[in-house]
């Protein structure tokens, strides 16, 4: 359960901006969104000790964005193997991973307030623990075998609360929290189908190379690598070098670093502290079986991720929640060609895998191109793009002509059933507040959400998390952002319908009906609006029902 002090996001302690190097208005913004931060604590608790215990832990944090945790709990689950055999002695991975701690931890108040945090605080590792657990043996192996401190498993912890799909300023994403520019310096493609910052195996190689490089860098000082990891190396390294101008000591305790990092590298000995001495301070720490969980299989090309899923016994949200990787339906066209999969499925999918050709390991419709059509229309109309197209048809350019037929690849399930895809995700926390009056905005060019929160009378902290966005984030024209308000709103009543098309439907004709435009029903539908509708067809329909006077 959550206690009192989580109203933030399900995980507040988890930080962002991995290894950033943030240009002067991205710095401005993480200055406003700390000071944001502080004032929230005032502004939800009324008691002295509740504001200040409040501060602590969000003491430099960035917010997180984490989706429902419900989806998370549900995929985080693995039914641990049996009869595999296990060291004799070690059978928790956390005692395993404390027993190599080498890092020191000094009598520093910073600590002291960390420590007292998470140890009045035993439910957050509980789930902590639980996000965890089917990663947690990987990244102890990982480690060891790069003979890295130890205490870089407690990292992700730090980072994202172990929560692949977390999100923060800046755009971090991952477990890790790499920003788009330090994840592709470090082996983390980013495209429509793949973001590998929350694949969490590509992640976790690229945290553990960039470590590395950052340790290299500062002469084996592993809290200035760690600092750097947080704010960028070149922060750090300038905070050195003007210590060393003043005559001051360069160690990280006397550094100038920013009010994020200055709580980050603490919190991180904090929990080193509590793990290895979780007895002496009475703290329960759940345990994680000292076992491998998972496999990483080949799958050589790509592959329906519902298909997969189906071959491998297990559910959907299941298979996705341990490739968090893949943005879509299915894995990447262009790779990584892998899934992550529970140890005791892995040998019995890839046997199964391997007698299915590569071309029925997608679901394919044949579209014959109509007047109006283009690459781009049909990539959007069964959610894939030019590229796939392209190659499957083998076309050299975008030409195509009127009555050429073409083969496409699509989704086997209904796109709503890919719960943990980036577009469910979304939709997922844009609807989440239930108890409040739910209002669209469409982005115009222009616009931001200072000016858009403003306009609805809510703060830019609550207009980015209800759209899982950070509050510094840039908005793109014609994206769709949801409000929630309290009380009666001017702009109605807002509610998802499915419709099914009949014979002698239009989309003028259903527009008008449901009192929408049919520009928005091509948007939502990702349709051309000179297409013809099929009876039987569904359409997804967003609906003011304060003015829907019949559906017919």
């Amino acid at each position: 359960m959550q206690s009192k002090l989580f109203p933030f996001a399900p995980i507040i302690l988890a930080l962002g901006l991995s290894g950033c190097q943030l240009t002067e208005s991205e710095k401005l913004a993480v200055e406003e969104n700390e000071k944001a931060a502080l004032e929230a604590c005032s502004e939800t608790y009324l008691g002295e000790e509740e504001i200040a215990d409040c501060e602590i832990a969000r003491d430099g944090v960035i917010d997180v964005i984490h989706p429902k945790d419900d989806i998370l709990e549900e995929t985080a689950e693995i039914t641990e193997p049996e009869n595999v055999a296990v060291a004799p002695v070690i059978t928790d991975v956390w005692q395993r991973a404390s027993n190599s701690f080498s890092l020191h931890i000094p009598d520093d108040n910073r600590v002291t307030a960390q420590r007292d945090w998470y140890l009045k605080h035993p439910e957050y590792m509980a789930r902590v623990v639980k996000r965890a657990k089917p990663f947690l043996y990987y990244i102890v192996e990982e480690i060891e075998k790069r003979n890295m401190p130890m205490e870089l498993v407690l990292l992700p912890i730090v980072e994202s609360a172990f929560d692949p799909f977390a999100y923060s300023h800046g755009r971090a994403a991952g477990m890790w929290q790499f920003i788009p520019s330090t994840g592709k310096r470090f082996g983390m493609p980013q495209n429509w189908w793949y973001d590998g910052r929350r694949d969490v195996i590509a992640s976790t190689q690229g945290a553990l190379d960039y470590l590395t490089y950052l340790n290299e860098m500062f002469d084996g000082d592993w809290l200035h690598a760690l600092a750097a990891y947080n704010s960028g190396e070149g922060r750090v390294m300038r905070s050195i070098r003007a210590n060393k101008r003043a005559g001051k000591p360069t160690d990280f305790w006397h550094l100038g670093l920013p009010r994020e990092t200055r709580a980050y590298v603490p919190k991180l000995l904090a929990l080193a502290d509590i793990l290895k001495n979780k007895k002496t301070f009475d703290f329960s720490w759940p345990e994680v079986e000292n076992v491998a969980v998972i496999e990483v299989v080949d799958i050589g090309s790509q592959v329906d991720l519902a298909f997969a899923a189906e071959l491998a016994d297990m559910s959907l949200k299941e298979l996705h929640g341990l490739n968090p990787g893949f943005n879509r339906w299915a894995t990447s066209p262009d790779g990584p060609h892998r899934l992550v999969l529970p140890v005791e499925k892995a040998a019995s999918f890839s046997q199964a895998l391997a007698k299915i050709d590569r071309k029925e390991r997608l679901n394919w419709v044949r579209h014959t191109v109509k007047s109006g059509d283009s690459l781009g229309k049909i990539a959007n109309q069964y959610h894939t793009t030019i590229k796939v197209i392209q190659q499957v048809n083998e076309l050299d350019s975008s030409m195509i002509r009127i009555g050429q037929a073409i083969m496409v690849p699509v989704a086997l399930k209904a796109l709503d059933d890919y719960a943990l895809s980036k577009e469910q995700r979304l939709a997922s926390i844009q609807s989440s507040n239930k108890s409040k009056q739910k209002v669209r905005h469409t982005v115009q060019s222009g616009d931001t959400l200072w000016d858009i929160a403003r306009k609805f009378k809510v703060s830019t902290r609550q207009l980015a998390k209800w759209n899982g966005m950070a509050p510094g984030d840039m908005l793109k024209p014609g994206k769709t952002l949801v409000i929630w308000l309290e009380g009666k709103s001017d702009a109605g009543v807002t509610k998802k319908l499915t419709y099914t098309v009949r014979s002698g439907d239009s989309l003028s004709r259903i527009a008008s009906k449901f009192n929408v435009k049919v520009s928005d029903i091509s948007k939502w539908n990702s349709l051309n609006a000179k297409q013809y509708l099929q009876p039987g067809q569904k359409l997804k329909l967003y609906v003011d029902v304060t003015r829907l006077t019949s559906t017919g």
